[in-house]
């Protein structure tokens, strides 16, 4: 098996003692991989000294309380974030604790489990923070190793769509058997719910899709002269369904041509990623604001909405893959943590910039500048 060590930092000795027994004869698999990932626990009760651990040795995840005496947790999360370790963080904090918790997501903890937490719900959280340390470190290796790790890849991202299959058989059994009864209207909740399931898997999908063609440098380009302004008008009107459910407004007049020498499903993969999010994390009768302007060397494409906005160390990740940005305000947004790269991939791809600026609370802006040529 594949043993992963985790380090416990906790100033309270029954919580370390009752993390190391409930993970010792706990493993997480994947069905595609032969061996299950087990647990090694290496505890420590204060920050100075989980630094010299984490400067002795090779550790994968950390179980950090902020509440310590001498540094506190957030300190030694920082640390570790300025030296780079190759190492996932999830805070274990008291429920009186869980803005600081939040925040500390922000700042590149994975996630964070609250206590008094049950055996249960700590192996949930494992579980999903070994999956999230398997796949980085799957896309770290995908340019050295090639095809046989991007197999692992995708499967890895494949098994993902299990639990929403899952849900939806589940949900369909129900209405098979009529358990709720015979009246289609009782029955709307959990068509509500399978619907929302689909979509979300239509969109990891689509996402691996557009990932996987990027980076094996074998996506089929077609670079010809393209009107951006168009492909806007029919991104809007394609996202319009989710803007009448999300009860926001987009804004967009343009009777112009905005010509560039581009692919045009790139340019709608970067547009409907970009629009989309601006509509999803958007506020209840919020607004979207789309520009498009041209200099002699650039079309140039702004999105800016009035939504929930992010902060700094938000704005720091926003690009790298599989991140979705994790508060108390997105807990219940869908998505992959893929979009946003694929966007600055393709925009790189075309020689072209993207920039974004959000304040919290009050919205976000991008912009991105393709030039009208390709080099």
């Amino acid at each position: 098996m594949n043993a992963l060590k985790v380090l416990v930092v906790d100033d309270e000795p029954g919580i370390r003692a009752g993390v190391s027994r409930v993970l010792k004869n706990y493993s997480v698999g994947f069905p595609f991989l032969e061996e299950d990932f087990t647990f090694e626990t290496i505890e420590a009760s204060t920050g100075e000294e989980a630094i010299q651990i984490l400067e002795k040795e090779p550790v994968d995840i950390v179980l950090l309380d902020n509440k310590l005496p001498g540094i506190y947790g957030i300190e030694v999360l920082e640390h570790i974030r300025q030296q780079e370790f190759d190492v996932q963080v999830m805070m274990i904090t008291s429920y009186a604790s869980l803005d600081l918790a939040v925040k500390a997501t922000n700042n590149g903890a994975y996630n964070f489990v609250p206590k008094p937490f049950t055996p249960a719900e700590l192996k949930a959280a494992m579980e999903s923070i070994t999956k999230h340390l398997f796949l980085k470190r799957m896309t770290q290796k995908m340019a050295e190793q090639g095809k046989q790790v991007r197999f692992q890849f995708l499967s890895v991202l494949s098994h993902e769509l299990k639990s929403p299959i899952n849900a939806i058989e589940g949900y369909l059994k129900i209405m098979q058997d009529k358990q709720v009864g015979t009246n289609i209207d009782d029955y709307q909740t959990i068509i509500g719910r399978s619907l929302e399931r689909i979509k979300g898997m239509r969109g990891l999908i689509m996402d691996l899709l557009d990932l996987t063609r990027i980076e094996s440098g074998k996506k089929q380009r077609n670079i010809c002269k393209t009107d951006l302004a168009e492909i806007v008008r029919k991104t809007q009107q394609t996202l319009e369904p989710l803007a009448i459910q999300k009860s926001v407004k987009v804004h967009f007049s343009c009777d112009h041509c905005f010509y560039a020498i581009a692919d045009p499903s790139e340019m709608e993969i970067i547009f409907n990623n970009l629009l989309s999010n601006a509509i999803k994390y958007n506020k209840e009768g919020g607004s979207v604001f789309l520009r498009v302007d041209e200099t002699p060397r650039e079309v140039i494409f702004e999105v800016e909405d009035t939504g929930i906005g992010m902060n700094t160390e938000e704005l720091d990740r926003l690009f790298q893959d599989f991140v979705r940005i994790r508060n108390t305000k997105t807990k219940d947004i869908t998505g992959s943590g893929l979009g946003l790269s694929i966007v600055k991939k393709l925009t790189d791809l075309n020689h072209g910039t993207i920039d974004v600026k959000s304040i919290p609370d009050k919205g976000t802006w991008f912009r991105v500048a393709i030039p009208k040529f390709q080099e």
